[in-house]
């Protein structure tokens, strides 16, 4: 008998399967991730769904702020802000930003697009469109309510290329909402520059040089690469604009404190807290405007699905 036949008559062994691990091990194999998120979901219900259900709460009350006692009111809150106009009037003042912010995104998309090619000194151009983002909002307050005041900054600059102008930058609702517009463009230009950035140059780069050997010019790479690729961080900028536009606050606030038709309606909801001790009343309001914001959300997501997009 050959080697060869020996080798093929022999019995063939396997390893053993390895005996399954125990069952406390795979439990705490199954458990850890929720290890893990333990903290942050702990933070997230204690400083984001907590307050909203005591606010949800509260609403149904007649609390003042301050005293210990309050007491169920029902829906009165919600029926007296329904019944007042001069409640919602002030959404018209987000007009201003939500015109401010479709300026916004353009400028954005431009600059992301531009810069997302080989241009000189791009490094640098990113650091001076993302740095206004970086500084504190009550800094930018201040410094802007020096610019635009009577003889400021602004009228300085103007004077220098011989255009002299009395005019109250702030002193009229059309001119301080128009200016307070521009300078909530100033400062989140940024954020939305780097989510389209970071969304265009997450594009596979083949597609780009397979469309200039076609021929494409930098207009058709953007219409039928860039835009269909970056859809869903579109959707989102488009998501966050309009939410930020019905819930402005920090600018109009330190800049003119909701004078000369500036008020919005996160202003007019701390006013009544804080200043008429009105702390039900501002709850409801505070409900009401995350309820519109939810549902403006939910219609936009509902018109423009977000659909995986496949440019491969």
């Amino acid at each position: 008998m050959t080697d060869d036949t020996i080798e093929k008559t022999a019995p063939v062994t396997r390893a053993p399967a390895p005996a399954p691990a125990p069952r406390p091990a795979r439990l705490w194999r199954g458990a850890t991730p929720w290890l893990f998120l333990l903290a942050p979901l702990a933070l997230l219900l204690t400083f984001t769904y907590a307050p909203i259900a005591n606010m949800v709460a509260y609403s149904f009350t007649d609390w003042d702020g301050v005293s210990p006692e309050l007491h169920y009111t029902g829906a009165e809150n919600y029926g007296e802000l329904f019944t007042r106009s001069d409640l919602f009037e002030v959404f018209w003042v987000s007009g201003y930003y939500l015109a401010a912010s479709v300026v916004q995104i353009v400028a954005a998309l431009y600059f992301a697009t531009i810069l997302s090619f080989n241009v000189r000194f791009r490094n640098f151009f990113k650091g001076v469109l993302f740095f206004p983002y970086l500084i504190n909002g009550v800094a930018i307050g201040f410094v802007f309510l020096y610019f635009f005041q009577d003889g400021g900054t602004l009228d300085s600059v103007l004077s220098l290329f011989g255009v002299e102008t009395d005019r109250a930058w702030l002193g009229t609702p059309e001119s301080a909402n128009t200016s307070l517009a521009a300078v909530s463009v100033w400062r989140y230009l940024g954020l939305n520059f780097v989510l389209f950035l970071g969304a265009i140059q997450s594009i596979p780069g083949e597609l780009y040089e397979a469309a200039e050997l076609d021929g494409a010019n930098r207009w058709h790479q953007f219409r039928h690469i860039i835009a269909p690729g970056i859809k869903p961080v579109l959707s989102l900028t488009v998501i966050l604009s309009i939410s930020g536009s019905l819930a402005v606050f920090e600018i109009p606030y330190i800049m003119t404190g909701g004078a000369t038709g500036t008020e919005t309606f996160v202003i007019q909801t701390v006013k009544l807290a804080f200043q008429f001790n009105k702390t039900g009343l501002a709850s409801a309001a505070a409900v009401v405007l995350l309820l519109i914001v939810l549902a403006v959300t939910w219609v936009q997501r509902r018109l423009v699905p977000d659909d995986r997009v496949d440019l491969v």
